[in-house]
Protein backbone atom coordinates (compact mmCIF):
# COMPACT_ATOMS: atom_id res chain seq x y z
CA UNK A 1 0.00 0.00 0.00
CA UNK A 2 1.12 3.54 -0.74
CA UNK A 3 -0.20 6.34 1.49
CA UNK A 4 0.56 9.99 0.71
CA UNK A 5 -0.54 12.77 3.04
CA UNK A 6 -0.22 16.46 2.21
CA UNK A 7 2.74 15.95 -0.13
CA UNK A 8 4.22 19.23 -1.31
CA UNK A 9 7.37 19.84 -3.33
CA UNK A 10 8.74 23.28 -4.22
CA UNK A 11 11.71 23.91 -6.51
CA UNK A 12 12.68 27.56 -6.14
CA UNK A 13 9.60 29.50 -7.29
CA UNK A 14 8.01 26.42 -8.90
CA UNK A 15 5.49 24.37 -6.90
CA UNK A 16 5.62 20.95 -8.55
CA UNK A 17 3.33 19.14 -6.11
CA UNK A 18 0.84 21.00 -3.95
CA UNK A 19 -0.78 19.23 -0.99
CA UNK A 20 -1.31 15.82 -2.59
CA UNK A 21 -3.02 13.08 -0.56
CA UNK A 22 -4.04 9.63 -1.83
CA UNK A 23 -3.96 5.92 -1.05
CA UNK A 24 -2.99 3.20 -3.52
CA UNK A 25 -4.65 -0.03 -2.41
CA UNK A 26 -3.26 -3.55 -2.77
CA UNK A 27 -5.11 -5.97 -5.06
CA UNK A 28 -5.77 -3.28 -7.66
CA UNK A 29 -4.03 -1.72 -10.63
CA UNK A 30 -4.06 2.02 -10.00
CA UNK A 31 -3.37 4.32 -12.93
CA UNK A 32 -1.63 7.65 -12.29
CA UNK A 33 -2.62 10.15 -14.98
CA UNK A 34 -1.99 13.78 -15.73
CA UNK A 35 -0.58 16.16 -18.37
CA UNK A 36 3.17 16.68 -18.69
CA UNK A 37 4.37 18.91 -15.88
CA UNK A 38 1.44 17.96 -13.65
CA UNK A 39 3.66 16.46 -10.93
CA UNK A 40 3.49 12.72 -11.65
CA UNK A 41 7.23 12.06 -11.82
CA UNK A 42 7.95 14.28 -8.81
CA UNK A 43 5.34 12.42 -6.79
CA UNK A 44 6.82 9.06 -7.75
CA UNK A 45 10.31 10.27 -6.84
CA UNK A 46 9.08 11.33 -3.42
CA UNK A 47 7.47 7.91 -2.91
CA UNK A 48 10.85 6.31 -3.68
CA UNK A 49 12.78 8.68 -1.42
CA UNK A 50 14.66 10.25 -4.35
CA UNK A 51 13.21 13.70 -3.62
CA UNK A 52 12.54 15.01 -0.12
CA UNK A 53 9.06 16.54 0.29
CA UNK A 54 8.92 20.20 1.19
CA UNK A 55 5.93 19.24 3.35
CA UNK A 56 3.84 16.15 4.03
CA UNK A 57 4.92 12.54 4.02
CA UNK A 58 4.48 9.28 2.12
CA UNK A 59 4.82 5.65 3.18
CA UNK A 60 5.06 2.37 1.28
CA UNK A 61 3.80 -0.71 3.10
CA UNK A 62 3.69 1.28 6.32
CA UNK A 63 7.15 2.88 6.25
CA UNK A 64 8.99 5.61 4.34
CA UNK A 65 11.02 3.95 1.59
CA UNK A 66 14.35 4.76 3.28
CA UNK A 67 13.24 3.00 6.48
CA UNK A 68 12.86 -0.43 4.84
CA UNK A 69 15.77 -2.73 5.65
CA UNK A 70 15.39 -4.65 2.39
CA UNK A 71 13.61 -2.20 0.04
CA UNK A 72 13.81 -4.39 -3.10
CA UNK A 73 11.57 -6.91 -1.35
CA UNK A 74 9.05 -4.17 -0.54
CA UNK A 75 9.07 -1.87 -3.57
CA UNK A 76 10.07 -2.45 -7.17
CA UNK A 77 10.23 0.65 -9.37
CA UNK A 78 10.81 1.63 -12.97
CA UNK A 79 11.31 5.40 -13.04
CA UNK A 80 14.10 5.71 -15.60
CA UNK A 81 14.93 2.81 -17.90
CA UNK A 82 18.26 4.46 -18.75
CA UNK A 83 19.49 4.25 -15.14
CA UNK A 84 21.83 1.31 -15.85
CA UNK A 85 25.58 0.86 -16.21
CA UNK A 86 25.77 0.87 -20.01
CA UNK A 87 28.93 -1.26 -20.18
CA UNK A 88 27.37 -4.07 -18.15
CA UNK A 89 25.33 -6.86 -19.64
CA UNK A 90 21.68 -7.15 -18.64
CA UNK A 91 22.53 -10.21 -16.59
CA UNK A 92 25.39 -8.54 -14.73
CA UNK A 93 23.28 -5.47 -14.03
CA UNK A 94 20.63 -7.65 -12.40
CA UNK A 95 23.30 -9.70 -10.60
CA UNK A 96 24.75 -6.53 -9.06
CA UNK A 97 21.32 -5.44 -7.86
CA UNK A 98 20.55 -8.92 -6.51
CA UNK A 99 23.80 -8.98 -4.53
CA UNK A 100 22.67 -6.01 -2.44
CA UNK A 101 19.79 -8.08 -1.04
CA UNK A 102 21.14 -11.60 -1.19
CA UNK A 103 18.74 -12.52 -3.99
CA UNK A 104 19.69 -15.92 -5.46
CA UNK A 105 20.80 -16.51 -9.06
CA UNK A 106 17.62 -18.52 -9.65
CA UNK A 107 15.54 -15.36 -9.28
CA UNK A 108 17.74 -13.49 -11.77
CA UNK A 109 17.11 -16.22 -14.32
CA UNK A 110 13.37 -16.09 -13.58
CA UNK A 111 12.99 -12.36 -14.23
CA UNK A 112 15.15 -12.53 -17.35
CA UNK A 113 12.91 -15.26 -18.72
CA UNK A 114 9.75 -13.47 -17.54
CA UNK A 115 10.65 -10.24 -19.33
CA UNK A 116 11.80 -11.85 -22.58
CA UNK A 117 15.48 -10.90 -22.16
CA UNK A 118 16.95 -14.40 -22.48
CA UNK A 119 18.35 -13.83 -26.00
CA UNK A 120 20.12 -10.59 -25.02
CA UNK A 121 20.97 -11.24 -21.36
CA UNK A 122 24.72 -11.31 -22.05
CA UNK A 123 24.70 -8.19 -24.25
CA UNK A 124 25.67 -4.74 -22.99
CA UNK A 125 22.70 -2.70 -21.82
CA UNK A 126 24.11 0.38 -23.55
CA UNK A 127 23.25 -1.12 -26.91
CA UNK A 128 19.63 -1.89 -26.05
CA UNK A 129 16.72 -0.37 -27.92
CA UNK A 130 14.19 1.70 -25.97
CA UNK A 131 11.85 -1.29 -25.70
CA UNK A 132 14.56 -3.68 -24.49
CA UNK A 133 15.69 -1.05 -21.97
CA UNK A 134 12.13 -0.93 -20.65
CA UNK A 135 12.09 -4.71 -20.27
CA UNK A 136 15.35 -4.59 -18.32
CA UNK A 137 13.92 -1.87 -16.08
CA UNK A 138 10.84 -3.99 -15.39
CA UNK A 139 13.04 -7.03 -14.69
CA UNK A 140 14.92 -4.95 -12.15
CA UNK A 141 11.64 -3.86 -10.54
CA UNK A 142 10.51 -7.48 -10.24
CA UNK A 143 13.83 -8.79 -8.93
CA UNK A 144 12.97 -8.78 -5.21
CA UNK A 145 9.40 -10.08 -5.75
CA UNK A 146 8.16 -6.88 -4.07
CA UNK A 147 4.78 -6.24 -2.49
CA UNK A 148 4.47 -2.90 -4.30
CA UNK A 149 5.31 -2.12 -7.92
CA UNK A 150 5.72 1.45 -9.22
CA UNK A 151 6.06 1.83 -12.99
CA UNK A 152 6.48 5.13 -14.82
CA UNK A 153 5.45 4.77 -18.50
CA UNK A 154 6.28 1.03 -18.58
CA UNK A 155 5.05 0.43 -22.15
CA UNK A 156 7.15 3.23 -23.65
CA UNK A 157 8.95 1.78 -26.70
CA UNK A 158 7.36 -1.65 -26.44
CA UNK A 159 5.79 -3.42 -29.41
CA UNK A 160 2.14 -4.58 -29.23
CA UNK A 161 3.15 -7.93 -27.77
CA UNK A 162 5.18 -6.15 -25.11
CA UNK A 163 2.31 -3.80 -24.29
CA UNK A 164 -0.02 -6.75 -23.83
CA UNK A 165 2.56 -8.48 -21.66
CA UNK A 166 2.82 -5.47 -19.31
CA UNK A 167 -0.98 -5.32 -19.12
CA UNK A 168 -1.26 -9.00 -18.23
CA UNK A 169 1.61 -8.75 -15.75
CA UNK A 170 -0.01 -5.82 -13.94
CA UNK A 171 -3.32 -7.65 -13.68
CA UNK A 172 -1.63 -10.84 -12.48
CA UNK A 173 0.31 -9.04 -9.75
CA UNK A 174 -2.84 -7.26 -8.58
CA UNK A 175 -4.70 -10.58 -8.40
CA UNK A 176 -1.85 -11.85 -6.22
CA UNK A 177 -2.69 -9.07 -3.75
CA UNK A 178 0.17 -6.75 -4.66
CA UNK A 179 -0.03 -2.98 -4.99
CA UNK A 180 0.45 -1.87 -8.63
CA UNK A 181 0.87 1.84 -9.40
CA UNK A 182 1.33 2.78 -13.07
CA UNK A 183 1.85 6.16 -14.70
CA UNK A 184 0.92 6.36 -18.38
CA UNK A 185 -0.18 8.70 -21.13
CA UNK A 186 -1.86 5.88 -23.07
CA UNK A 187 -5.52 6.25 -22.16
CA UNK A 188 -6.61 3.24 -24.22
CA UNK A 189 -4.15 1.07 -22.29
CA UNK A 190 -5.20 2.44 -18.92
CA UNK A 191 -8.83 1.77 -19.80
CA UNK A 192 -7.95 -1.91 -20.28
CA UNK A 193 -5.53 -2.24 -17.37
CA UNK A 194 -6.48 -0.02 -14.44
CA UNK A 195 -9.12 -0.68 -11.78
CA UNK A 196 -8.70 2.73 -10.20
CA UNK A 197 -7.41 6.11 -11.38
CA UNK A 198 -5.68 9.01 -9.68
CA UNK A 199 -5.50 12.11 -11.89
CA UNK A 200 -3.19 15.00 -11.07
CA UNK A 201 -3.19 18.46 -12.65
CA UNK A 202 -0.93 21.41 -11.82
CA UNK A 203 0.35 19.55 -8.78
CA UNK A 204 -3.05 18.77 -7.26
CA UNK A 205 -5.29 15.71 -7.29
CA UNK A 206 -8.32 16.41 -9.50
CA UNK A 207 -9.82 12.90 -9.53
CA UNK A 208 -9.49 9.75 -7.41
CA UNK A 209 -12.03 7.28 -8.74
CA UNK A 210 -12.74 4.24 -10.90
CA UNK A 211 -12.43 4.23 -14.69
CA UNK A 212 -16.19 3.90 -15.19
CA UNK A 213 -17.01 6.65 -12.70
CA UNK A 214 -14.56 9.05 -14.33
CA UNK A 215 -16.03 8.45 -17.78
CA UNK A 216 -19.57 8.83 -16.43
CA UNK A 217 -18.78 12.11 -14.66
CA UNK A 218 -17.02 13.83 -17.55
CA UNK A 219 -18.96 12.92 -20.68
CA UNK A 220 -22.42 13.67 -21.97
CA UNK A 221 -24.70 10.87 -23.13
CA UNK A 222 -24.96 10.82 -26.90
CA UNK A 223 -26.87 8.87 -29.53
CA UNK A 224 -25.79 8.16 -33.09
CA UNK A 225 -28.70 8.46 -35.52
CA UNK A 226 -28.51 7.56 -39.21
CA UNK A 227 -31.31 8.83 -41.44
CA UNK A 228 -31.62 9.99 -45.05
CA UNK A 229 -33.59 13.01 -43.78
CA UNK A 230 -31.20 14.68 -41.34
CA UNK A 231 -32.61 18.18 -41.88
CA UNK A 232 -36.17 17.26 -41.01
CA UNK A 233 -35.20 15.09 -38.04
CA UNK A 234 -32.95 17.86 -36.76
CA UNK A 235 -35.88 20.26 -36.70
CA UNK A 236 -38.06 17.70 -34.91
CA UNK A 237 -35.43 17.12 -32.22
CA UNK A 238 -34.67 20.80 -31.61
CA UNK A 239 -35.46 21.90 -28.09
CA UNK A 240 -34.02 23.24 -24.88
CA UNK A 241 -30.98 21.25 -23.77
CA UNK A 242 -30.86 19.21 -26.99
CA UNK A 243 -27.75 19.32 -29.15
CA UNK A 244 -27.68 17.95 -32.69
CA UNK A 245 -24.39 17.70 -34.62
CA UNK A 246 -23.96 16.50 -38.18
CA UNK A 247 -20.40 15.32 -38.86
CA UNK A 248 -21.09 12.92 -41.74
CA UNK A 249 -23.76 12.57 -44.46
CA UNK A 250 -26.98 10.99 -43.17
CA UNK A 251 -25.54 10.92 -39.66
CA UNK A 252 -26.51 12.89 -36.56
CA UNK A 253 -25.00 12.86 -33.10
CA UNK A 254 -27.65 13.81 -30.58
CA UNK A 255 -27.39 14.60 -26.86
CA UNK A 256 -29.89 15.87 -24.32
CA UNK A 257 -32.74 13.57 -25.34
CA UNK A 258 -33.44 9.90 -24.65
CA UNK A 259 -32.96 7.49 -27.61
CA UNK A 260 -36.49 6.16 -27.05
CA UNK A 261 -37.90 9.66 -27.53
CA UNK A 262 -35.87 10.07 -30.74
CA UNK A 263 -37.43 6.87 -32.08
CA UNK A 264 -40.93 7.99 -31.05
CA UNK A 265 -40.60 11.35 -32.83
CA UNK A 266 -39.25 9.71 -35.96
CA UNK A 267 -42.10 7.18 -36.03
CA UNK A 268 -44.73 9.82 -35.34
CA UNK A 269 -43.53 11.99 -38.24
CA UNK A 270 -42.67 9.06 -40.53
CA UNK A 271 -38.94 9.82 -40.74
CA UNK A 272 -36.91 6.76 -41.67
CA UNK A 273 -34.16 5.84 -39.18
CA UNK A 274 -31.86 2.98 -40.08
CA UNK A 275 -29.56 3.21 -37.07
CA UNK A 276 -30.06 4.38 -33.50
CA UNK A 277 -27.05 3.64 -31.29
CA UNK A 278 -26.21 5.00 -27.82
CA UNK A 279 -22.57 6.10 -27.84
CA UNK A 280 -20.12 5.19 -25.09
CA UNK A 281 -17.42 7.75 -24.44
CA UNK A 282 -13.80 6.68 -24.08
CA UNK A 283 -11.47 7.25 -21.17
CA UNK A 284 -9.42 9.50 -23.44
CA UNK A 285 -12.41 11.79 -24.04
CA UNK A 286 -13.18 11.92 -20.32
CA UNK A 287 -9.53 12.59 -19.48
CA UNK A 288 -9.27 15.49 -21.93
CA UNK A 289 -12.48 16.97 -20.58
CA UNK A 290 -11.24 16.70 -16.99
CA UNK A 291 -7.75 18.11 -17.64
CA UNK A 292 -8.54 20.75 -20.27
CA UNK A 293 -7.76 23.57 -17.82
CA UNK A 294 -4.76 21.83 -16.26
CA UNK A 295 -2.29 21.64 -19.17
CA UNK A 296 0.80 23.85 -19.35
CA UNK A 297 0.73 24.33 -23.13
CA UNK A 298 -2.11 24.65 -25.64
CA UNK A 299 -2.03 24.53 -29.42
CA UNK A 300 -4.74 25.86 -31.72
CA UNK A 301 -5.21 24.07 -35.03
CA UNK A 302 -7.42 25.34 -37.79
CA UNK A 303 -9.29 22.44 -39.36
CA UNK A 304 -9.84 22.71 -43.08
CA UNK A 305 -13.12 22.74 -44.95
CA UNK A 306 -15.03 19.61 -44.19
CA UNK A 307 -12.47 18.45 -41.61
CA UNK A 308 -13.85 16.70 -38.55
CA UNK A 309 -14.47 19.07 -35.69
CA UNK A 310 -13.95 18.74 -31.97
CA UNK A 311 -17.02 16.90 -30.81
CA UNK A 312 -16.23 17.67 -27.22
CA UNK A 313 -16.15 21.45 -27.74
CA UNK A 314 -18.93 24.02 -27.95
CA UNK A 315 -21.09 24.10 -31.03
CA UNK A 316 -20.51 26.79 -33.63
CA UNK A 317 -23.39 28.74 -35.15
CA UNK A 318 -26.09 26.72 -36.89
CA UNK A 319 -25.42 25.17 -40.25
CA UNK A 320 -26.52 27.30 -43.19
CA UNK A 321 -30.17 26.85 -44.00
CA UNK A 322 -30.83 24.69 -40.95
CA UNK A 323 -30.54 26.33 -37.53
CA UNK A 324 -31.43 23.03 -35.84
CA UNK A 325 -28.10 21.48 -36.86
CA UNK A 326 -25.02 22.88 -35.17
CA UNK A 327 -21.66 22.55 -36.86
CA UNK A 328 -18.80 21.29 -34.70
CA UNK A 329 -16.26 23.82 -33.51
CA UNK A 330 -13.50 24.49 -36.00
CA UNK A 331 -10.80 25.23 -33.41
CA UNK A 332 -9.36 22.31 -31.51
CA UNK A 333 -7.44 22.78 -28.30
CA UNK A 334 -4.62 20.24 -28.12
CA UNK A 335 -2.88 18.86 -25.09
CA UNK A 336 0.83 18.43 -24.70
CA UNK A 337 1.15 14.79 -23.71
Amino acid sequence: MIEATGLRKVYGEKTAVDGVSFTVQPGKVTGFLGPNGAGKSTTMRMIMGLDRPTAGHVTVNGLPYAKHKAPLHQVGALLDAKAVHTSRSAYNHLRAMAATHGIPKKRIDEVIDMTGLSAVAKKKAGGFSLGMGQRLGIANALLGDPQTLILDEPVNGLDPEGVQWVRNLARYLAREGKTVFISSHLMSEMAQTADHLIVIGRGRIIADTTVDALIESQTRKRTLVRTPDTSRLGVLLAGEGVRVDQNEPETLEVSGIDPRRIAELALEHRVLIYELTPLTSSLEEAYFQLTRDEVEYHSHLESGTGAPGNRGGPAAPGAPGNPALSAPAATMEGTRR
